[in-house]
């Protein structure tokens, strides 16, 4: 799968939770929504990680990272698109940037 469809199956699925949100709330979430919900996933990321790695109690461990791994870039995803900012392009720009600095010296 490459970045571009990605980013149109997130899309996709934004819109259809969008239309459950005006449903249940009357609007869709905001963009400073969805990135507090990508932060909320974020976090169980860390703490799904200290669960894999012995140092904190939690069922269907590696279930639950994977599913939560894939959430964050699908938020990822979604957060640049609404912010018109290009996924692709972004990940190119910090890849180039950071390979110049770190391993051309």
């Amino acid at each position: 799968m490459d970045i571009k469809e990605i980013v149109e199956r997130s899309k996709n699925i934004r819109a259809a939770y969008h239309q459950l949100e005006k449903q249940q709330h009357n609007s869709g979430w905001t963009v400073e929504e969805d990135a507090l919900a990508f932060l909320t996933d974020a976090g169980l990321v860390g703490r799904h990680t200290m669960s894999q790695q012995k140092r904190w109690p939690a069922k269907n461990t590696d279930t639950e990272l994977e599913h939560k791994l894939g959430e964050c870039i699908w938020w990822l995803a979604v957060l640049a698109n609404r912010m018109n900012i290009d996924i692709e392009e972004a990940i190119e720009k910090f890849l180039s940037k950071t390979e110049n600095l770190l391993l051309n010296k």
